[in-house]
């Protein structure tokens, strides 16, 4: 199973880590995982772009895990920015997790 964690700071988001693999089909067609990786990569390589600056980003060596922290000093258009790339993240993650509850969970701290 996938499990998100989204972390909050009031209505902030101030970063997620997403671990585990979602196991819905054979390695390298598994739709989940691709989903989730597409959805999370995307919103890291959007705020980099699109935000320049680049957050704090852990991976995990074989895959199955991506941690990342937004800094806490950003400038009002950069944090602006950031949180709505990161609201429709929340946005696509929900709609799989509403389709396949039983390979991705997501809680929010």
């Amino acid at each position: 199973m996938i499990k998100v964690t989204i972390f909050r700071s009031q209505e902030d988001v101030t970063g997620f880590e997403i671990a585990g693999h979602a196991e819905s089909g054979p390695y390298g067609h598994d739709l989940v995982c691709a989903a989730v990786s597409a959805v999370s990569f995307g919103a890291v390589n959007s705020i980099i772009s699109l935000c320049e600056f680049e957050p704090e980003i852990t991976q995990g060596g074989e895959g199955g895990y991506l941690k990342i922290k937004l800094p806490e000093n950003l400038d009002e258009t950069s944090h602006s920015k950031s949180q709505l790339l990161l609201a429709g993240m929340m946005v696509s993650l929900q709609t799989i997790e509403n389709d396949y509850h039983e390979y991705i969970k997501i809680t929010e701290l």
